[in-house]
Formats: structure tokens, C-alpha cells, sequence
């Protein structure tokens, strides 16, 4: 969503009336790939870029096949092989062992359902989850829709472009694969009249949000990490006690009276960290309401199982669903010690937590690190 949000603002700045840009989107990946599906990159015709679709290594040929699409005022679907030894191929040589389809889409400025003003729209709308459908390539017979073309799926209604119930069905049939599994993934299909459409049925969420309950200074480098990533910063506190220097940092700081005015849903984290015994003990009730999926408590084991044990005993019992939202203590083991491995630390341990990983080396996993198509 960093990356989104990066290329929103350099389209936005953009001077419409000399400039032109392009969008290249990495749709399809196969094997191994330093970015993965829904990499985006804006490059404008002066030669810029803002994001990638790769570590580098492919950003070269990225802004000569970007300016090709601008000047034909057409997209095009560029496939990038890593895998073989040929000496005329970009990117070999690099070792990735990957295949990488880029969509390269010119932008049209007049046109209010670009392919960025989409994007725009689904981060303008309260933290939803998007499903963005893009054509990404089609056979003969097709009057509608084009290659490129964004579809925003609500629902069935959406696939009327279609313009056949037969399609419409496939199509959303796949989409509702792809939103149970919350995966993002190319799609081809074939019709029974010929026809042929290449998809990438995208799945965006919002960005994670992280609620820090706490005022102390360890949450001054906490707050600029969480940022870094691109995360949404939400702090609960006296505002008294706030240091100043959080304040250009947070996207809010709220009083503690006021935490039920914060938007919390299934991606966003709640850390408890007041470095005080009973405000702790007060607030995790109050946040285990909530439909947050990571609830962090600082300190030791010893410290957060005799919170709970107080609490079953004052008559408030948890159950197993929400000791399973509970981490404590939280962070990964990394033998961090001052407040800005701490960050490191529970950054990296919220990530593993929304991306269903164990946060372990990847030198000792077994299996790809991204699921090959």
C-alpha cells in the first residue's frame, strides 16, 4: 500500500497539460521473483519512475517499454524470463529462475477510471478490502472489454462488461476462489465460442494499522518504523504526556476516553505498552472487544499470564479464541535490546502474524518462500 500511495502522490503532482506517464504492473509471476504480483511502477515520459517491478535489475528496459506504450497510446503485455540462459533475454544472468508478465498501461488523464484513479478511489473509500479485476490480455472477438482495463468488483454487477452471463459466471467464480483464499493470481480462461481473456484478479487490502497504547519514549521509534512500512499509526494516550515529536509522526492520538472513536478491524494491531501495570490490565477487556486479529502485550510471560489470571478470577474468562489473538510476549526472538530493536523486533513479529508465518530463518524453510504458480 506504501508503494500505492508513493505513486497516487507523483501522478497527482503530475503536470497533465506537458507530461505523460504509463503504469507497469507485474500481473504474473512463475517461480521466483524479487517482487511478486501487484508490483506497480509509474514512469513518466521524462524518465522518472516512482515503485518497481523488480530489484533493479528490470527497470532499465521497464522505462524504454513504458515510453514505447505512451507514444503508441496502447498497453502492452511484456513477459520477462529469468529461467533460461538466453543472451538476448533481459534479465538473464540474474538467477531469480522466474518468469515476470508487466502489464504497460499509458495513462489517459481525461479518462475518469484509469488505471490510477481506480487505485485512488479504493483508498479515498473507509479501509476496505478491494477486488480489482484487470484485463490483462484478450483473443480476437472481443468488443468489450479492452486490455487494461481495471474493473472495480463489487459484485456480478461489475462483470456485465462481459457482455455474456456464460463469461460473467466463470469469471466470478474465480473471484470468489480468490477472495476465500485472500490471494492474488492471474486467471486465463476459454470459452466454448473461442474466445479467450487473460486476468489478474487482484485482492488489496488496506494497510495495517497499528494502535500503540502507550506514551512512554519507546513509542517514539516504534511509531517512525511502522511508518516506514507504510503502516497506518494510531496512538492512545494523555495527550499531555505525548512527546511532541510524535506528533508529526502518528496519524492520530487519541485519549484514552476517545479509543472508541478509532476504526479497528481484522488489520489492525493493538499493542499494549503503557509500562503500566493496571492500565494494562484495564485495557486488555476493552480491546479483546474489538474485532483487532493481534493484540501485543509488553513485558515477560510471567507479566501478561498474571493479568489474565486476575481476570478469570474477577469473573472474566478468556477463551481460547482470544488467547489465540493475544501475543505476549510479542516480537520475534532477534536479542533485541535497545527501543529501536524492540521496534525491529515487533514489527517483524505483526508482519509474520498478517502474512500466517512463523517468522523462523528462511535459511531453514523447506518450501519457496512466495507459493509457486
Amino acid at each position: 500500500m506504501k508503494e500505492i500511495k508513493a505513486i497516487i502522490k507523483a501522478y497527482d503532482e503530475l503536470d497533465k497539460a506537458t507530461q505523460q506517464a504509463a503504469l507497469a504492473t507485474v500481473v504474473r509471476v512463475e517461480g521466483s521473483s524479487y517482487r511478486r504480483t501487484g508490483a506497480r511502477m509509474l514512469v513518466m515520459d521524462n524518465g522518472t519512475w516512482i515503485g518497481g517491478i523488480s530489484g533493479g535489475c528490470l527497470e532499465g528496459d521497464a522505462l524504454k517499454r513504458a515510453r514505447l506504450a505512451i507514444n503508441s497510446s496502447r498497453p502492452t503485455l511484456i513477459t520477462y524470463d529469468t529461467s533460461e540462459d538466453d543472451p538476448h533475454q533481459i534479465g538473464v544472468g540474474l538467477g531469480c529462475n522466474g518468469i515476470i508478465d508487466v502489464l504497460f498501461c499509458p495513462l489517459d488523464f481525461d479518462d475518469p477510471e484509469n488505471q490510477i484513479e481506480i487505485l485512488k478511489s479504493c483508498l479515498q473509500e473507509n479501509r476496505e478490502t478491494h477486488t480489482l479485476v484487470t484485463i490483462t490480455g484478450l483473443s480476437d472477438g472481443w468488443a468489450l472489454p479492452k486490455i487494461g482495463q481495471i474493473i472495480k468488483y463489487k459484485g456480478s454487477g461489475n462483470l456485465s462488461v462481459f457482455a455474456d452471463r456464460t463469461y460473467e459466471e466463470e469469471i466470478e467464480k474465480q473471484i470468489q476462489y480468490q477472495i476465500a483464499e485472500n490471494k492474488s493470481a492471474p486467471y486465463h480462461f476459454e470459452g466454448r465460442d473461442g474466445r479467450k481473456a487473460d486476468l489478474f484478479i487482484e485482492i488489496l487490502p488496506p494497510e495495517i494499522h497499528v494502535i500503540l497504547m502507550g506514551h512512554q519514549y519507546d513509542v517514539y521509534p516504534m511509531s517512525r518504523l511502522f511508518k516506514e512500512l507504510g503502516w497506518r499509526v494510531s496512538i492512545v494516550a494523555e495527550l499531555i504526556k505525548v512527546n511532541a515529536m510524535i506528533k508529526g509522526i502518528a496519524d492520530e492520538i487519541r485519549a484514552p476516553a476517545e479509543f472508541s472513536d478509532l476504526i479497528i478491524d481484522e488489520h489492525t494491531a493493538i499493542i499494549l505498552m503503557s509500562h503500566d501495570y493496571k492500565t494494562d490490565k484495564k485495557n486488555l477487556p476493552k480491546v479483546l472487544n474489538t474485532s483487532a486479529s493481534y493484540i501485543g502485550m509488553l513485558g515477560p510471560r510471567v507479566r501478561s499470564e498474571r493479568i489474565w489470571a486476575e481476570l478469570n478470577q474477577e469473573g472474566l474468562t478468556l477463551s481460547d479464541a482470544e488467547i489465540a489473538r493475544i501475543y505476549a510476549p510479542l516480537g520475534l526472538d532477534i536479542g533485541a535490546v535497545n527501543p529501536e530493536e524492540i521496534a525491529l523486533s515487533l514489527a517483524a513479529g505483526i508482519r509474520a502474524a498478517f502474512s500466517g508465518r512463523d517468522g523462523s530463518l528462511l535459511r531453514n524453510r523447506k518450501s519457496p518462500i512466495h507459493p509457486r504458480n
